[in-house]
């Protein structure tokens, strides 16, 4: 129990960060950010997934141009987290195919080591997969899951107050 403070104050002050510095991140802190996604569970220890990192000026432009939103231009760095749905766990009884599952508990634990990191993530999942298919010549069975620019929050920025939902509303034991 005497890291469960550490990590709730970590999970407390992971946010979406959506101003970043222009100052690049240190090669070896990256491959520690990513290190933490490869080591994350998967269904039948799987992992289906492959991360791109996308910091050449010609890769910026088409994540860039993959998603509408100014302040993606602030990151130095774009991670892009995609699915291998051949190489997926698919559940027997009704096929469903966790690669979506997996890669978002990989993400997160990239993103979390990020924030350990003093780094800076977003989520982004609303960007224009074609775009990044043809700019980084994704073959037919990789899927585009997730964007997430990675860099240094911004001087001067600061996290917002979190709200969630009480655990009351969200937890419940037993039948309905």
């Amino acid at each position: 129990m005497d890291a469960y403070p550490e990590f709730y104050n970590l999970s407390l002050s992971r946010y979406s960060c959506r101003n970043y510095s222009p100052a690049p991140v240190p090669e070896d802190t990256l491959a520690a950010v990513l290190d933490a996604a490869r080591l994350a569970p998967s269904a039948c220890n799987r992992q289906p997934w492959l991360f791109i990192v996308a910091d050449a000026d010609d890769e910026r432009e088409a994540v860039q141009s993959s998603y509408a939103r100014e302040w993606i231009r602030t990151a130095p760095h774009y991670i892009i987290a995609c699915g291998l749905h051949d190489e997926a766990w698919h559940r027997a009884a009704d096929g469903k195919d966790h690669t979506d599952v997996d890669v978002s508990i990989a993400v997160e634990h990239l993103c979390l080591a990020a924030s350990a990191m003093h780094l800076g993530t977003c989520w982004v999942c609303n960007f224009d997969t074609e775009v990044i298919r043809k700019a980084f010549r994704l073959p037919d069975s990789m899927e585009p899951v997730a964007i997430i620019p990675i860099g240094f929050p911004a001087e001067g920025t600061e996290a917002p107050a979190k709200t969630r939902k009480p655990l009351s509303e969200i937890v419940r034991r037993g039948k309905f």
